[in-house]
């Protein structure tokens, strides 16, 4: 998937009009605070900086996204749209140091709207209606070891309700339970990133997960 991010972001390029020349030192280099530093310190992000910061960091924003939508196929599409995101608003970031959890909530953020968009649009799953191969139309009824359309179906629909209850959650709660269930972060790290206490990032948390039970018992109950 890499190759493909970079493959998009290239082409991207022009769009997004970043024309400054290539820097003449090592920027592998260089310090992660210093990098994101140069891609603050003009009008524009420096290009030769900014895919520096992209070769360290996309298999982060990959790790994210796969963790949040592992059944997408289109997740290089949104991973691409993050750092474009990344592009034009990095100048706004004030602690460079923070860099790794404001690049985590943007890819969140923009998963979450993405979800959101689609659930607008989506279409019912039909079990009565064949499915559609290359070698023509196959039944759900046919028998497989794998597991059953409707044992599919009810994982699907759990994954979406858990989605749909994780994307109603207060934007502070739906933060710090990502951050900490999906990026895997410490305590003291979200606190670090939130710029809240210790206290309050479990207190979050825990209140995030009692509503998230609370929506989703009936699935827990199964």
């Amino acid at each position: 998937m890499s190759q493909s991010i970079s493959a998009h972001w290239s082409k991207h390029w022009s769009k997004i009009e970043a024309d400054l020349p290539q820097a003449l030192v090592s920027l592998d280099k260089i310090p992660n605070y210093d990098l994101i530093l140069r891609c603050q310190s003009g009008a524009k992000p420096e290009r030769a900086a900014f895919t520096e910061l992209l070769r360290r960091y996309q298999s982060h924003v990959e790790k994210i996204l796969y963790h949040l939508a592992p059944d997408w196929q289109d997740r290089s599409d949104l991973a691409q749209e993050v750092w474009i995101r990344v592009y034009r608003n990095i100048g706004r970031l004030k602690d460079p140091l923070k860099f790794k959890g404001w690049l985590g909530r943007i890819a969140t953020n923009l998963f979450y709207d993405e979800l959101r968009k689609r659930k607008r649009v989506a279409s019912p799953l039909s079990l009565d209606a064949p499915r559609h191969t290359g070698d023509g139309e196959m039944r759900w009824e046919l028998p497989s070891d794998a597991p059953s359309p409707n044992d599919n179906l009810s994982t699907r629909e759990f994954y979406e309700q858990l989605q749909g209850a994780i994307a109603d959650l207060p934007e502070a709660f739906r933060t710090t339970i990502v951050l900490r269930e999906i990026q895997g972060l410490a305590y003291e790290e979200i606190a670090e990133i939130t710029g809240v206490s210790l206290g309050t990032v479990k207190s979050r948390i825990a209140r995030a997960r009692g509503k998230l039970q609370e929506q989703l018992q009936s699935y827990l109950d199964i």
